[in-house]
């Protein structure tokens, strides 16, 4: 059993041409950055049939798929997987694939991270998106994390001005551990005898707290097609629609996202007090700060030759900002990258000892890339549906903005959305 997993050669997708009817398509999760400004993948003949047995809905003859991150290449692969597919046509506005997942390499063969950077192939989900790995004959490209190897068995939090491990294992949950007054053990037996809510939704906040105490608190072209399947993310979606589908647009206007500046830095000759997969950081303790992965220790492969022979190399991703963005640092679109690198180096100092100059620092600020799942979201995805079928649009959505927002979450809302479309999936 594996923990997490990655390609070797980093998260960005390779450039993907048109392809003929007679082929299978693959979007492997391979490192090219550059594609065309308007990619267009296309495949089968564009002629209607049947997607499962029986009462099946007619195949639409051209399905168009908005957006060339995972979820739309998702999209593309199971729909061309039909026994006989649809036209399908893939638009993502910018210069190439891959959405929030990027990488870069450096000369030296170091990989940095700019967004997901490995999946826990746990649950249905992850077994999906380890099926579809190996159908796209990349399982030899995944680097493998063990469960008994320390990047996945050690993560920390930091509280206090100190690093405490998170809890794991058995022994771990009938004791004290600090920062935690209490063993965890009694916060699940309160959890067991607590009743259920009594409203229909309510925060992660409220919930921990009621249950667990307060300590566990298009661009310029026209395409006419039969469907279309939108893996933008919900406010793009929401400024995209025509006046008349204000009701659809109001909803999705309402599902907000926070951003992220990832600052990724690499130091020559450096060693962390601790070994695990990294450490989180509680708003209390600092808003500005969300966290800092230890990406050698999960990966090391990816640390590159180092500058001197012999010296090891240590790379970090410093994550800043999240839902408290604006208020730690103003605009992410005019927010100064010197600022946020010298906030990820001052965190670096003061959490890990690591006070010296980087060797090679990246800044990146992914604006609206998480979506937040505020109260009522469920009831909101439910109007949505609710309209979408009282419209008879012939509309899918799909992404991180409806129903969960990790790769796995992506992938799997692809393949549903793919299945309601054909009528079934093709088999394995």
């Amino acid at each position: 059993m594996i923990g997490w997993w990655r390609s070797r050669r980093g998260l960005s997708p390779r450039r993907v041409s048109s392809c003929c009817p007679s082929k299978r398509c693959a979007f492997p999760l391979v490192r090219l950055p550059f594609a065309p400004p308007l990619p267009l993948l296309s495949g089968g003949k564009g002629r209607g049939q049947r997607g499962g047995r029986g009462t099946a809905p007619l195949m639409p003859p051209t399905v168009a798929v908005v957006g060339g991150g995972i979820s739309g290449l998702a999209a593309c692969y199971h729909l061309l997987r039909a026994p006989r597919p649809p036209k399908v046509v893939l638009l993502e506005a910018s210069g190439r694939f891959g959405g929030w997942l990027q990488s870069t390499r450096t000369p030296e063969g170091a990989v940095f991270e700019h967004g997901p950077r490995g999946v826990r192939p746990a649950g249905p989900a992850g077994a999906e998106t380890l099926h579809m790995v190996s159908e796209l004959g990349l399982a030899g490209d995944i680097l493998a994390v063990p469960r008994d190897h320390p990047a996945a068995r050690n993560r920390f939090l930091y509280l206090g001005g100190a690093l405490h491990p998170l809890p794991s294992g058995l022994w771990a949950v009938l004791r004290a551990v600090p920062p935690f007054q209490r063993a965890l053990l009694w916060s699940a037996l309160r959890d067991l005898l607590t009743p259920a809510g009594t409203g229909p939704d309510e925060s992660a906040h409220a919930f921990a707290r009621r249950r667990f105490g307060p300590e566990l608190t298009l661009p310029d072209a026209t395409l006419a097609a039969d469907h279309v399947v939108s893996a933008l993310p919900a406010s793009a979606l929401a400024r995209a629609l025509p006046a008349e589908a204000e009701p659809l647009a109001r909803e999705l206007r309402a599902i907000p996202a926070a951003s992220v500046a990832v600052v990724n830095l690499q130091y020559e000759g450096a060693a962390l007090p601790v070994t695990g997969f990294g450490h989180l950081v509680p708003s209390s303790e600092d808003p500005a700060l969300l966290g800092i992965v230890y990406d050698s220790v999960a990966f090391p492969e990816h640390d590159g030759t180092p500058a001197t022979p012999g010296t090891p190399s240590l790379r970090l991703t410093v994550m800043l900002g999240g839902a408290w963005f604006r208020q730690s640092f103003g605009d992410p679109a005019l927010v100064a990258p010197e600022l946020l690198l010298r906030r990820a180096r001052a965190a670096v100092s003061d959490h890990l000892g690591l006070a010296g100059t980087p060797a090679r620092a990246i800044v990146r600020v992914q604006q609206d890339c998480i979506p937040q799942y505020t109260l009522g979201h469920w009831e909101r995805l439910e109007r949505i549906q609710r309209f979408l079928k009282e419209q008879e649009l012939p509309l899918s959505l799909i992404g991180a903005s409806y129903s969960g927002v990790s790769v796995n979450d992506c992938i799997a809302s692809a393949k549903a959305a793919v299945g309601r479309i054909l009528g079934s999936l093709p088999e394995a």
